[in-house]
């Protein structure tokens, strides 16, 4: 059975299609101001990979915030839900999942098959999401895969108490104009990331293993603050963009 899962972020669209649960393909865009053509792009795109037609899927299942702009799906289920269940197929020992998207960060507690049990978000707090590297990256004058690694040049502790990216934006230039080198920058702002998270999860509670999904699982300033501050190891997959279009993708097929 063919289906797909369509995942809908604040900033890109993804979408990934299953055939006997293996990935046959997946395709992933920017999400526009029109996010059902976004959407329907990111289909196209990855139908033309697997070389098959869209009559072809016996089901889609839209997940992410703009899900419910998918109006061609068969079914819709929450990114939560979403994102464990493709962790967990990933990572079957997974217990916690972490999830950093650009708007929204998430803490996960599952079971054996992927189910959640509780879980935990970070909406107010700019300081844990995608979108807050994103501007502490322009204010630093640099990208944000270029942060990354700068980061981890780094063994200098900055504090950043702020959580306003308007005011940590304002802090991060304070420290440029007072020659604070660039490395030392980047290592403080992936530590308020860090920091941030780590409470967030700590809400749920921290049980081996983790996985980290997300655009900032790419980070590697991020992934090794995270795992410095929770004490262990992170799992991330090898495309920790599209987990959450995976399990919308497994959902479709059970």
């Amino acid at each position: 059975m063919i289906t797909a899962g369509v995942d809908v972020g604040a900033e890109t669209v993804k979408v990934v299609i299953l055939k006997d649960g293996k990935i046959l393909s997946h395709g992933l865009v920017r999400a526009g101001l029109d996010r059902q053509k976004s959407a329907e792009e990111a289909l196209a795109n990855a139908l033309k990979e697997a070389k098959i037609s869209k009559a072809d899927i016996k089901k889609i299942t839209a997940t992410g915030i703009g899900r419910k702009e998918v109006t061609w799906a068969n079914d819709m289920v929450t990114e939560i839900a979403a994102g464990a269940k493709g962790a967990s197929n990933l990572f079957p020992s997974a217990r916690t999942v972490i999830d950093i998207g650009a708007e929204e960060s998430r803490g996960v507690k599952v079971n054996a098959e992927g189910k959640v049990i509780d879980f935990a978000k970070n909406e107010k707090c700019a300081a844990g999401v995608g979108s807050f590297v994103a501007s502490m990256a322009r204010a630093l004058e640099t990208t944000v895969e270029e942060m990354g690694t700068l980061s981890l040049k780094s063994d200098k502790i900055i504090p950043m108490n702020v959580t306003c990216v308007v005011f940590a934006e304002s802090e991060v230039v304070s420290l440029v104009h007072a020659k604070i080198p660039k490395p030392d920058i980047a290592r403080a702002i992936h530590e308020a990331i860090a920091t941030r998270t780590t409470s967030m999860v700590r809400r749920v509670g921290i049980e081996k293993d983790i996985a980290l999904i997300g655009g900032v699982a790419l980070n590697p300033g991020v992934v090794e603050r995270l795992a410095h501050h929770l004490g262990m190891n992170i799992l991330i997959p090898k495309d920790p963009q599209i987990v959450g279009a995976l399990g919308a993708a497994i959902i479709a097929a059970s």
